[in-house]
């Protein structure tokens, strides 16, 4: 089964790479308009699958993820009409050069080919996902976790027909429903080109060591807000809340908070109790636990991305020390920093090493919606093809078309002609 489905997918991106942007958009946008008419399916579906989770006491994070109601539905539906709109990544002449004259070099912008993209809960990632590739002329192999069994095959039978009818070729998207096929997919380098997961930090790991395609992805989480003297007290406040509380579950929520001494006397009573108002569990530092009422941290919370209402909490005495501690237990995602300080955000900005850094904004705008990207795929923290958030143009390499009259490399081996190396774009 999993061996037909990859030679379908193969066979699919081949014709994809010649699609006209058109048809692409119209085939979105059929998808956008078949997904809201059966809405009610979807979240009965989706209903479904949390009564199941929840009589499996699956953990509560779990479930919150796997939630797909009207508003995430209208949330993904307004997500692929924003991808219509942007440009197609496909067929970009990227640079141009002049070898020889009538020798002509381009490097033009292409699809991947075959995506495994493996992830856990959210329902909203199959459409983000299935969607991206279409645009970017991707064929797309999906599976999501089992919890979501129901919702998933719900989406994909919506989507695919959807773009069948539009004119997209036959076995552009997959849909594989168990482990077992999952571990078959991971052998099959001849039919993939590139596994994308998303999950928690085992789950990405297990993905990592168990196959030899490529895989981009990042296994943490572990972001930090640290706030700088000088800083303004209600922007840091404002920005470490949001931060933690707007959607904790996710891999761009901070997990540590990270406060210059001598503003933390001042700031953390204020912080303690915008948090304790979210129901926060804090742990801190010796330091900190003087300050305020708050758990012990250990050397483990520094390292821990908790996905829920739990903030480890460290106070440093320079900027010095917050970067060393980020550069230390960081995962290389997203950190921030709130300051009034032009010089030292542009060293914070310069020396963390993460894929996303920001100064006085909170780590939850490390998405691709909000990058303008057309949503993403998930979040990088390769330092190759692709870091951050990977929309569309994280699902397109390139390739180098070279057009000449009959040119050989006789003529200049032996010095007959010369290469002029004309830069033309």
């Amino acid at each position: 089964m999993i061996l037909d489905l990859a030679s379908q997918a193969r066979q699919a991106s081949n014709l994809m790479a010649s699609l006209p942007t058109e048809r692409k958009n119209q085939a979105l946008e059929a998808i956008a308009k078949a997904l809201a008419r059966e809405e009610s399916q979807i979240i009965s579906a989706n209903l479904a699958d949390i009564k199941n989770a929840q009589a499996d006491q699956i953990s509560p994070v779990l479930i919150k993820r796997l939630k797909f109601d009207g508003v995430k539905l209208q949330s993904v539906i307004d997500g692929i009409r924003s991808l219509i709109q942007l440009p197609d990544p496909v067929g970009k002449v990227l640079d141009a050069t002049e070898l020889d004259s009538g020798l002509n070099l381009s490097k033009v912008s292409c699809p991947i080919g075959v995506l495994g993209i493996v992830f856990e809960s959210r329902p909203d990632a199959l459409v983000q996902i299935s969607t991206l590739a279409l645009k970017s002329a991707n064929a797309v192999l999906l599976k999501g976790g089992s919890e979501a069994a129901g919702t998933n095959r719900v989406l994909a039978d919506i989507i695919n027909r959807a773009a069948l009818e539009a004119g997209i070729p036959v076995g552009w998207m997959g849909l594989l429903e168990s482990r077992e096929e999952v571990s078959a997919m991971l052998a099959l380098d001849e039919f993939i080109d590139l596994i994308i997961p998303r999950g928690s930090n085992a789950f990405v790991k297990y993905i990592m060591d168990n196959t030899r395609i490529p895989v981009l992805g990042h296994a943490d989480g572990i972001c930090h807000v640290y706030l700088d003297d000088p800083c303004d007290p209600e922007m840091a406040i404002r920005v470490a809340v949001d931060s933690k509380c707007q959607y904790p579950a996710v891999c761009n929520a901070m997990e540590t908070l990270l406060i210059h001494r001598s503003v933390a006397v001042d700031l953390l009573p204020r912080l303690a109790e915008a948090f304790g108002a979210n129901h926060v569990e804090l742990r801190g530092d010796e330091v900190c636990q003087a300050m305020i009422d708050c758990n012990p941290a250990t050397n483990e919370d520094w390292a821990t991305e908790y996905n829920d209402l739990v903030l480890s909490i460290r106070v440093v005495d320079s900027l010095d020390e917050a970067i060393r501690h980020i550069n230390t237990y960081g995962s290389g995602h997203t950190d921030a920093i709130v300051t009034r300080s032009e010089d030292h955000a542009g060293q914070f900005m310069s020396l963390v090493d993460s894929a996303n850094v920001f100064w006085n904004c909170s780590t939850r705008f490390a998405d691709g919606f909000r990058y303008g990207l057309g949503a993403e795929v998930g979040i990088s923290t390769n330092k190759i093809h692709a870091r951050g958030p990977v929309g569309l143009e994280g699902l397109v390499i390139y390739k180098w078309r070279l057009a000449g009259e009959g040119h050989i490399v006789a003529d200049y081996a032996s010095g007959k002609k010369s290469f002029i190396h004309r830069k033309t774009s």
